[in-house]
């Protein structure tokens, strides 16, 4: 499938890298606002054309858009690429705002094609071992569960950390999306949810060689807790803090009738993963059942390429990213307003991986 993709940043690398692993994905073309960017990306992994975005898009030839742009034009990418009769996969989140994820898959709904949307770490061998145990009853039902991402900040090391601080990012919606996505592959979805949400500090102060003393103004709130309720009963709770100096809490645990499950964690792709089951003492360190270990983004875009070739359904897909931007926009209301916020959306768990794939390869 011929692939273009549109922002060659810090992340792209990664991305491309993608493109010479995935036999089914052949990334022809690649774009950026700044087109040096693009024609550096270009020559260090042996892309055919750098150009800018209208000619990505008008480029008959590409199928499928990797929209790696910040999250603010997250959504104008995505819109772009549908209307020029392409299927797009993005990086979290899918918009910033709710009226923008919706007309996404709206447009295309209308147009007959697919939406994608990263993370796709729940794919690495890590996570999908914890999906197997699950469904194979090692813990018995998921009673509740909880997902810890606490730190003190991107300042200290991002090269460019400002937009971390705006709407639509913070600790929840740059970091709340693995940890959302994780839970939904492992329960399922959200029914309702609520939270309490602070701005700790107006500004912020870069702390790297790069930019070191500038000021950084605080546009969203950098802690938030957050209850989960899902719709098969179980009850979660979820911390996203850029405010935290040192923690020694678990990234998931998940807690059933029959046992404990330590997941790893969701921004990558191994172990390790522990299991503590009813009656037996102490935890259990459990082998990886499944590959897809190492760094893997791109293995969305992939799987997304194979359902497109078989009708399939594709996992990370536009309407899971939607119902996690959702929460995570209900988590914040909630705040505010003090109350509740039921879900409007829902999304279906994807199909776990099967045992046994080949190297660099899914089921088609």
């Amino acid at each position: 499938m011929k692939v273009g993709i549109i922002g060659c940043g810090n992340i792209s690398p990664i991305y491309f890298e993608a493109g010479r692993k995935f036999d089914i994905l052949d990334i022809v073309a690649c774009a950026d606002m700044d087109e040096q960017k693009a024609k550096a990306r270009a020559e260090e992994f042996g892309i055919a054309k750098a150009c800018g975005v209208d000619e990505l898009l008008a480029d008959p030839e590409i199928e499928l858009v990797i929209n790696l742009t910040i999250p603010a034009a997250h959504a104008d990418i995505h819109l772009q690429a549908l209307r020029a009769g392409k299927h797009t996969y993005g990086e979290k989140p899918l918009a910033v705002s709710l009226e923008d994820g919706e007309a996404i898959l709206a447009l295309a709904k209308e147009k007959g094609l697919l939406v994608g949307v990263a993370p796709d770490t729940f794919l690495g061998g890590g996570i999908q071992t914890c999906r197997k145990l699950i469904d194979d009853g090692w813990i018995g039902r998921p009673v509740a569960a909880t997902a810890f991402m606490v730190g003190s900040g991107p300042e200290s090391w991002h090269p460019n950390p400002g937009f971390l601080y705006e709407a639509g990012a913070g600790p929840l919606f740059d970091m709340g999306p693995y940890y959302l996505t994780a839970l939904i592959n492992l329960i399922g979805p959200l029914q309702s949810v609520s939270g309490s949400a602070r701005i700790t500090s107006s500004e912020r102060t870069i702390t790297n060689g790069i930019n070191y003393g500038q000021k950084i103004p605080v546009e969203t709130p950098t802690h938030i807790s957050a209850t989960l309720d899902f719709a098969g009963g179980a009850v979660g709770t979820l911390i996203t803090s850029f405010d935290v100096w040192g923690s020694q809490l678990p990234n998931i645990e998940i807690y059933g009738t029959e046992g404990t499950l330590v997941v790893p964690h969701p921004n990558f792709y191994d172990g390790p993963m522990l299991v503590k089951r009813k009656n037996h003492d102490g935890f259990t360190e459990i082998p990886l059942t499944h590959g897809y270990t190492e760094n893997s983004r791109g293995l969305g875009v992939m799987d997304m390429a194979c359902a497109l070739q078989t009708g399939r359904a594709h996992r990370a897909s536009g309407e899971m990213g939607y119902h996690v931007l959702e929460a995570m926009h209900g988590i914040l209301l909630s705040s505010e307003e003090g109350r509740r916020y039921d879900m409007k959306s829902s999304c279906a768990k994807p199909a776990p991986l099967a045992l046994g794939l080949p190297k660099n390869a899914l089921d088609r």
